[in-house]
């Protein structure tokens, strides 16, 4: 009986086998064009997983590839259909969880609920804090997400964080076009910090908008406060839902005497009347992230799809090398 493996391999003059960490990504069915690109960008391949719908609607995982030991990169924004990409994700998490994976980080570009972070009226649910705790319950060690609506989500979560935004790809972007006399916008108070970062990144000044919302998804636009007549101006937010707020403020902005209008918008999530309001919008172009996969009647001549794979990906492999990706959250 040997009770010491490892002096075995030592009296033979051999080293005791220490294995190596192996980093695995994985795809839901959520966007797997950008799971595909952030494979690419790290020269790996997505891993193998089998998902199936039953009869009465229940999902079917199966993970293909062994993960046992190694660090899983599961890549899921929770995009429409919201409800069943969420479900989804949980059920892979606990299947990784169940083959032995030694971590596994929820890597979501997009997170659904974000909106419902406080209560706002008696007897509210605060679904973004549900959210992260199905998520870690599910079996998630980490997760790392982009552009959150309400920062505090970091705090619902009670594992390890990372909240990137993909204002470095927005900002090159921006830059590349050379606006003269540009104005950034803040579509409303909640949405100051985040433009006075484009505004200070881009040294411009900053003009903000008076709303009001008597009720979801309605926005009751007001005034200007900042000067924006004459000025290209662009409109800073981190998604478009149904694009009421995006498309008035560009409204009031052109009443103002703004030059040109312009958006630049984190997540596309655009749903019920969107597109129909962006098109008849005096929105010369409109900047999106591919965090949320844009379907063929959604992709029209004015939203400009920026990738933030790259971004992702570097991400990704810092986590899995324990380097600090601080850096990237500037």
């Amino acid at each position: 009986m040997i009770d010491n493996p490892t002096s075995v391999f030592a009296h033979r003059g051999e080293r005791a086998r220490v294995p190596q960490r192996t980093m695995k990504l994985f795809s839901g069915s959520a966007n797997p064009a950008l799971a595909q690109e952030i494979a690419s960008q790290l020269g790996t391949e997505l891993g193998g997983v089998k998902i199936a719908n039953f009869s009465d609607g229940e999902i079917y995982v199966q993970i293909e590839d062994s993960v046992r030991g190694a660090d899983v990169f599961l890549i899921q924004p929770i995009c429409h259909p919201v409800n069943y990409h969420m479900m989804e994700l949980c059920i892979m998490l606990d299947a990784f969880k169940r083959a032995s994976a030694r971590s596994i980080t929820a890597v979501i570009p997009y997170y659904a609920y974000a909106r419902q972070d406080r209560k706002a009226a008696g007897r509210e649910a605060i679904t973004a804090k549900l959210i992260a705790d199905l998520i870690t319950t599910a079996g998630a060690t980490r997760v790392l997400a982009m552009d959150l609506h309400a920062p505090q989500i970091q705090g619902f979560f009670d594992i390890l964080m990372d909240h990137l935004q993909a204002l470095p790809v927005i900002i090159e972007y921006i830059r590349s076009k050379k606006f003269e006399d540009l104005t950034i916008v803040s579509p409303d108070v909640g949405g100051v910090a985040r433009a006075r970062a484009f505004a200070k990144k881009l040294d411009a000044p900053l003009a903000i908008i008076d709303k009001r919302r008597p009720k979801h998804n309605t926005a009751e636009v007001l005034n200007v406060i900042g000067e924006i007549k004459g000025r290209t101006c662009v409109i800073i937010d981190d998604l478009a839902d149904t694009a009421g707020t995006l498309t008035e403020v560009a409204k009031l902005l052109a009443r103002e005497g703004a030059r040109e209008v312009y958006a630049a918008v984190t997540h596309p999530v655009l749903s019920g009347p969107a597109i129909e309001r962006l098109e008849a919008a005096p929105i010369r172009e409109m900047v999106v992230a591919n965090t949320i996969p844009l379907p063929p009647e959604k992709q029209i001549s004015k939203i400009k799809v920026l990738s933030v794979a790259s971004l992702l990906g570097e991400a990704i492999l810092r986590i899995h090398e324990d380097e600090s990706i601080s850096t990237l959250f500037e």
